[in-house]
């Protein structure tokens, strides 16, 4: 991103990120919407023909790459790891996602890194981090959120969990973890000059975003078994409902107030209704309210319910959600090349970030950055016209 287009809190920071999958360039995408200069590393295009229209539309629609600007590196050259080099050398964080030893291996790891620049802020971000049994193991996002406990609380009863596609492993338990924790760091680098390691595991992410579960579960207000409490379907008032369409709309009317106003807009005035807490009667009140939701459309119930305290809001899909009425008016979605994508989020007062930014093509930047290194035009050339080119 061009300096006159970084806006944000985080404008004064600048990171190196090491191109990967799934969880670190979300903690890019974060860091570079809030304004910080992400310088990314990628991997030099391919000479076997794997470009093209095809490639350039692959990139368009690649999200979490946004905002950054590029250089291609082969990291396995001398030439390439000493321009990686330089521009940590000038970074206030870096961000990786290899599995550990990696960045050992190519002469990057930390304490290369530290020794170039001590005030740098190290952000390691891998499924079961840097030490413990499975830490040099194979693993997806499925397995970490396995691991931390947190994936056996999406079930319903008598039923297997359901996945949540990188929502609460690669992307909160450790993109957003990661990015938390290189800002921590960076914040304690700012005070007193010293850099530091962050490492960021996907299983202790996920464990930490199971940690309200965790406690009621110790206070004996969570049943080891899923789908049975009143925050994982078990409860008639905290659920999903399909209607005469076939869409879903969802209900949370956990508080009496709101309880009985849901209870009053969908004329559930049986007297079973009164024990919303007893446990053994939810399953023949769910039977009850889903019949009840299934008598209308997703838009009567909308129409009924949306916008009042009976804690009620349809089901989405993703073509619906960016033209809701709600998300219109908070600018929650953008588009971008003409690919409708989130806002960056959270918003600032005093500290806007810039409008939603596009995605730079592979090694866009190699050129303007290599100057701006130091290197001389004879150099960039020879780099740019190597046999392993980093362009």
């Amino acid at each position: 991103m061009a300096a006159a287009a970084r806006k944000g809190p985080l404008a004064h920071l600048t990171v190196v990120e090491f191109a990967g999958l799934g969880p670190a360039p979300f903690a890019g995408m974060m860091l570079a919407d809030q304004g910080a200069r992400v310088i990314r590393i990628d991997r030099p295009p391919s000479k076997s023909g794997g470009g093209g229209m095809a490639a350039l539309t692959a990139r368009r629609s690649d999200v979490l790459s946004r905002g950054r600007e590029s250089i291609a590196l082969d990291l396995k050259q001398e030439a390439g790891r000493e321009v990686a080099l330089r521009l940590i050398e000038q970074a206030d964080v870096l961000i990786e996602g290899f599995r550990p030893g990696v960045m050992e291996s190519l002469g990057l790891g930390p304490d290369e890194c530290l020794r170039r620049r001590p005030s740098l802020v190290y952000g390691r971000v891998t499924g079961w981090g840097q030490d413990g049994p499975l830490a040099q193991a194979a693993g997806h996002d499925i397995n970490y959120v396995a691991l931390s406990g947190a994936l056996h609380s999406t079930a319903r009863q008598g039923q297997p969990p359901t996945l949540t596609p990188g929502l609460t492993g690669d992307f909160g338990g450790g993109g957003m973890l990661l990015a938390f924790g290189v800002l921590a760091a960076a914040a304690h680098a700012q005070q007193t000059s010293e850099g530091q390691v962050v490492d960021a595991a996907i299983c202790d992410g996920s464990a930490l975003l199971a940690s309200l579960v965790y406690g009621w579960r110790s206070a004996g207000l969570w049943n080891a078994e899923a789908g049975t409490n009143n925050g994982d379907g078990g409860a008639h008032f905290y659920d999903t409902y399909a209607c005469a369409d076939g869409k879903y709309v969802s209900v949370g009317a956990m508080e009496p107030q709101f309880y009985a106003l849901l209870r009053e807009k969908c004329g559930l005035q049986e007297p079973a209704f009164d024990a919303q807490w007893d446990a053994t009667k939810w399953p023949q009140l769910k039977e009850r309210l889903a019949q009840v939701f299934r008598g209308r459309t997703r838009a009567e119930w909308c129409a009924l319910l949306e916008g009042s305290d009976a804690c009620f809001a349809p089901v989405l899909d993703l073509d619906e959600a960016p033209i809701h009425p709600h998300n219109l008016a908070r600018h929650t979605f953008a588009q971008v090349d003409g690919i409708t994508q989130p806002a960056p989020a959270p918003r600032f007062s005093g500290t806007p970030a810039a409008d939603c930014q596009p995605v730079r093509p592979v090694a866009a930047d190699s050129r303007s950055l290599l100057a701006e290194l130091g290197y001389s035009q004879s150099d960039i050339e020879h780099l740019l016209t190597s046999t392993t080119p980093l362009n």
